[in-house]
């Protein structure tokens, strides 16, 4: 499985921004689509809320890619920056 190092730019990303932000998603419409569908686990726990708020420490899985958010700039704004390992 693939993974992704994000770090958060302030305390919280939504889960539909985060799979855009990642390149899991092309688009909004995408990853709405990903999250209706059942494809996307938020912490082992499928999640189908697509303003769901993530936090550090969380894991998102999707697509056999899993994205660890790390802690980030306290002062910055909702997007983030991403490092695939």
């Amino acid at each position: 499985m693939n993974r992704i190092d994000f770090s958060l730019r302030g305390e919280h990303i939504t889960l539909d921004a985060l799979l855009k932000a990642t390149g899991l998603a092309t688009s909004g419409g995408a990853a709405k689509q990903l999250i209706a569908a059942g494809k996307v686990q938020v912490d082992g726990q499928e999640e189908r809320r697509r303003g769901a708020k993530l936090r550090a420490g969380q894991v998102v899985a999707v697509q056999g890619t899993r994205v660890h958010l790390l802690v980030g700039d306290p002062h910055g704004d909702a997007e983030g920056r991403a490092s695939v390992r």
